[in-house]
């Protein structure tokens, strides 16, 4: 069954060319692959386009990378939940730093998302947001300072205290919720050092997509993900 279980790695394809089409398939293969040598817990978020293809194809977990807060209708250009529930897909990011959305507009997608029985992911961009985002009741929220992504400068790294507050002030609103984290996170010690501060997984991008041995790059990232599951708090 495919399911998001901590701790785990999720893979934004973005719009890259190189996660774009065939190329995305590819991608979610590799994914696979690791997850299924190391035992690792690996999803991946191609472009709406590519979910019906890849989730037909591929054993891990499949996400959209956005959803708007609309019902099915008259909404040009719009991506449903029930569209990304038709293709395969077993929830959603949303409110990323490029994709953001108003807080009632969240609030929305939580409860469609819920009640189709998908899984959400909201970002935030401060321990204080994603401390008022935990009170809409996501299972997940990911932490990302937006100036680190894209940077290969690892929040777990350079801005460790990001998320042991994000980490604090989540508990004291819903102790529920599963805290990852994202940007900059490029190497295995960038997720085991993640970990080590209490997250439960991580959301990359860059660092694998336009690795040149995306296969190399995720398998370094997993065995982070190993090592850091070994020695969480």
């Amino acid at each position: 069954m495919k399911v998001l279980e901590p701790p785990l790695i999720i893979v934004n394809f973005k719009t890259y060319l190189e996660a774009t089409g065939r190329r995305a398939l590819e991608l979610a293969k590799r994914c696979e692959k690791v997850a299924k040598e190391l035992r690792v817990n690996v999803a991946v978020a191609p472009q709406a386009v590519d979910i019906a293809v890849i989730a037909s194809s591929v054993s891990i977990p499949v996400l959209a990378q956005h959803v708007d807060p609309h019902p099915p209708g008259a909404y040009t250009g719009g991506v449903t939940v029930e569209a990304i529930k038709e293709a395969g897909a077993v929830g959603t990011l949303v409110n990323h730093s490029e994709k953001r959305l108003r807080i009632d507009e969240i609030d929305e997608v939580v409860k469609r998302a819920k009640s189709a029985g998908l899984e959400v992911i909201v970002c935030a961009s401060t321990p204080e947001v994603a401390a008022s985002l935990s009170a809409l009741k996501p299972r997940f929220i990911a932490i990302e300072p937006p100036e680190l992504i894209g940077t290969g400068r690892a929040v777990s790294k350079v801005r460790p205290e990001v998320i042991t507050d994000t980490i604090k002030l989540i508990k004291q609103v819903n102790p529920e919720v599963v805290i990852i984290c994202g940007a900059g996170i490029t190497s295995g010690e960038d997720v085991e050092a993640a970990l080590r501060l209490g997250a439960q997984g991580v959301l990359v991008a860059s660092g694998v997509v336009k690795a040149k041995d995306q296969e190399g790059a995720l398998k370094d990232l997993a065995n982070g993900l190993l090592r850091g599951a070994k020695s969480r708090p």
